[in-house]
């Protein structure tokens, strides 16, 4: 086999090593399915959700969708223009444009919860610390995204923008922008579909919306009152994702 070279044993080989480490520390046993009945039992009781929660829930929905919402977009507002800053080749000066990487990933490796847990000791409980902890994190993925599309974009109108006189920054936003505007707005709605799920883990420290129902629910055992929940979430992740692809088709 002139094609498994053995180059390609050892990758295997060192492929064969870390999963085998992996099942080992995540302590990875099928014959743990054994009491597989204990989950049936345990969903049945979401049968039938708590439909007489819906006016209730469906304004909790609408604080989450406003977390995720606004979380995602001020995160785009301001990763947009760092985002040039990020790309090697339209930042001005190489050790600012390795300073914004190094600051993008901080604000990226810093998980939501961690943010929003402490904003919350200045700012409260609410869906305010929330919007901020995703704005945080989103800056940092969305700047790094965006920056990767920058750097994979067309040279050749940039280059005759400039040929004709125009500034290398005006350059720079007409001759890119429009080349890499789909898939910016592809990123944003995954990021905005990612930041209801995080909206709803952060309503377990006190966020508010859907996910502090959900938390509140799952704690005091009302399992149909956590299948409402749960329902409403999916309709809210179904929705976003069915308009951003909408909405890129009509960009595109």
């Amino acid at each position: 086999m002139t094609w498994f070279t053995k180059k390609h044993m050892y990758q295997l080989i060192v492929l064969i090593v870390f999963t085998a480490i992996g099942l080992y520390y995540t302590e990875f046993d099928i014959r743990k399915f054994k009491d597989f009945h204990n989950m049936i039992d345990f969903l049945e009781r979401w049968i039938w959700p708590k439909w007489e929660l819906f006016p209730k829930l469906a304004k909790e929905s609408i604080v989450t969708l406003s977390i995720a919402f606004i979380g995602s977009f001020f995160g785009l507002l301001i990763a947009l223009p760092l985002s040039f800053i990020a790309a090697k080749n339209t930042s001005r000066f190489k050790f600012v444009y390795q300073w914004m990487r190094i600051f993008l990933s901080f604000l990226r490796s810093i998980p939501e919860i961690v943010i929003g847990l402490v904003l919350l000791t200045v700012l409260g409980l609410g869906p305010f610390p929330a919007v901020l902890a995703i704005v945080i994190h989103n800056i940092g993925v969305l700047g790094k995204l965006i920056s990767e599309l920058i750097e994979a974009s067309d040279e050749g109108p940039h280059e005759a923008m400039k040929a004709v006189g125009a500034e290398k920054s005006i350059a720079d936003v007409f001759a890119i922008l429009p080349q890499i505007w789909p898939n910016v707005l592809s990123h944003y709605f995954y990021r905005f579909e990612v930041a209801i799920r995080t909206s709803l883990i952060l309503g377990f420290i006190g966020a508010g919306g859907i996910g502090q129902q959900l938390f509140n629910h799952f704690k005091t055992f009302q399992y149909k009152a956590v299948s409402m929940d749960v329902l409403l979430i999916m309709l809210l992740v179904i929705a976003v994702d069915f308009y951003g692809s909408r909405m890129r088709e009509k960009v595109i």
